[in-house]
This record gives C-alpha cells, structure tokens and sequence, in this order.
C-alpha cells in the first residue's frame, strides 16, 4: 500500500454537523475502497487565498491514509461531483 495525502475544503455554509458528516462521508469511502486511515485533522474554517464561487472561507480537512492506487482515484472521483467540496488535493506523500 502506498501512503498519500488528501487536503479538501468544505463549504463555509455548513454548520458544524454537516461538516462532520462529510468527513464521515469521506474517511468511510477510504475505508471501502480497501483504504486505512492513518489520521484526520480537522483545520476548521479559514480564509481562501482567493475567492472560490463567491466564497471567501471554507472548513479545511487534512487527511493521511495508505491505499491502492485505486483509492485516491475513486476519492477524486467523488470529489469532483460533490457540492459540498470545493477544492482538493490528492498527493502522494515522499514525492
């Protein structure tokens, strides 16, 4: 398995029980896609370095697993036709 790292950023009109089901939501696609988590760190909300959708913060969400290949292709995919996220990044950590 391979580690990797994921940075997404929640919408700022959630309240804090919507936010901590779409960490929910996320942290359990990890884990069926054959996933394990290593740790989630929740940054809360923050100021954007700019202006996304007429929004100008968002909830931050940190989040390290080990997976296969397949994992971070499978969370992406979800990322991008979400409402509720709206930006991510998905690395490979080492590299």
């Amino acid at each position: 398995m391979r580690a990797y790292e994921a940075m997404y950023v929640i919408r700022p009109d959630y309240d804090e029980e919507a936010v901590q089901a779409s960490v929910e939501k996320y942290s359990s696609l990890i884990q069926n896609n054959g996933g394990e988590l290593v740790k989630t760190d929740l940054w809360g909300k923050r100021r954007l370095a700019y202006e996304i959708n007429k929004m100008r913060e968002g909830y931050y969400v940190l989040v390290k697993f080990n997976g296969q290949p397949e994992t971070p292709a499978e969370l992406e995919r979800n990322f991008k036709i979400s409402d509720d996220v709206i930006r991510y990044l998905i690395v490979k950590e080492g590299e």
